[in-house]
């Protein structure tokens, strides 16, 4: 097995184990289970990426759907968000100028 396919896929595993443990308890914190959920799709993609590296295929998890909003309105409101964050860096007050 590939170095990069072995190390994604223990890295994978964990992070499978910690979201089990997250989302698996009688009482769920929000915020370990989002950090875990993250951090599983984003070792799921380096998975992936992995594998389309050595041998060119598509991602395993091509057929898996996420439960959430649909990613038409996922991709509007993240370039809601980034518009919003461009156009506040861009009236914020220069710090040496507010000092006097």
């Amino acid at each position: 097995m590939s170095k990069k396919i072995d190390a994604s896929l223990k890295a994978l595993i964990k992070a499978l184990r910690k979201h089990a443990e997250a989302v698996g308890g009688s009482r769920v914190s929000l915020k370990k289970s989002q950090r875990a959920a993250a951090k599983l799709q984003s070792t799921a993609s380096a998975y992936a990426a992995a594998v389309y590296a050595k041998t060119g295929l598509d991602s395993p998890f091509n057929d898996v759907t996420s439960p959430g909003l649909e990613n038409v309105t996922l991709n509007s409101l993240l370039a809601e968000r980034d518009a919003l964050a461009s156009h506040s860096k861009k009236t914020e007050p220069d710090a040496a100028s507010t000092a006097l």
